[in-house]
């Protein structure tokens, strides 16, 4: 498993906490198994759509897969370096390395109902699938500029603009022009 992906030892324990198979688990998110067990071995770098649906079947928050030792206490970041990063592909049928580098803002708060995080973006051009999962998305982008496809429209997100968003419309957020850019991103996931 490598050291920079290793949330899927913490899906295998919840799916296995919750007696479900990795079938079981694939048939209740579309997500299919050989994915589910290469995310689980730590082989390759998922992208969040397939993340989202399995922490709403599992019935935890994203971050739950981030979280060590929960508090009730404000969880302080300084400078925006947080240590619990979670690595993502960007584009589920290219799995291989990360092109979007989460850093948690709220990994350890204690119920939780947003997601903040510090991106790191670095895809490169491509023709991107657009993905959906429950929720809503607002990001603002602090270095660079982004490029968000949804639904049928394109949107420019340069340094400084912001744009909020439901997650249930088929999207995908990427560099635009191959700039590398950071983005501060919250993200609402309802689960049970």
């Amino acid at each position: 498993m490598s050291e920079s992906n290793q949330i899927g030892n913490k899906i295998k324990i919840l799916r296995e906490s919750k007696k479900l198979t990795v079938e079981e688990l694939a048939d209740r998110t579309s997500v299919n198994s050989q994915l589910i067990e290469n995310i689980e071995n730590g082989d390759v770098f998922p992208s969040l759509s397939p993340l989202m649906k399995i922490s709403n079947v599992l019935g935890v928050r994203l971050g739950t897969f981030l979280d060590d030792n929960l508090s009730t206490k404000p969880i302080l970041i300084k400078k925006g370096k947080s240590n619990k990063v979670m690595y993502f592909s960007g584009d589920e049928k290219n799995n291989n390395g990360s092109a979007l580098d989460f850093y948690s803002l709220g990994a350890g708060k204690n119920d939780r109902h947003m997601e903040p995080f510090i991106i790191d973006v670095h895809t490169e051009d491509a023709d991107f699938d657009l993905s959906s999962h429950e929720g809503e998305e607002f990001i603002y982008v602090l270095e660079g500029a982004v490029e968000i496809k949804y639904g049928k429209d394109t949107y420019i997100v340069n340094a400084e603009d912001s744009i909020y968003y439901d997650s249930i419309v088929p999207h995908h957020l990427h560099s635009f022009n191959n700039e590398k850019s950071k983005i501060l991103a919250v993200i609402y996931s309802p689960f049970d």
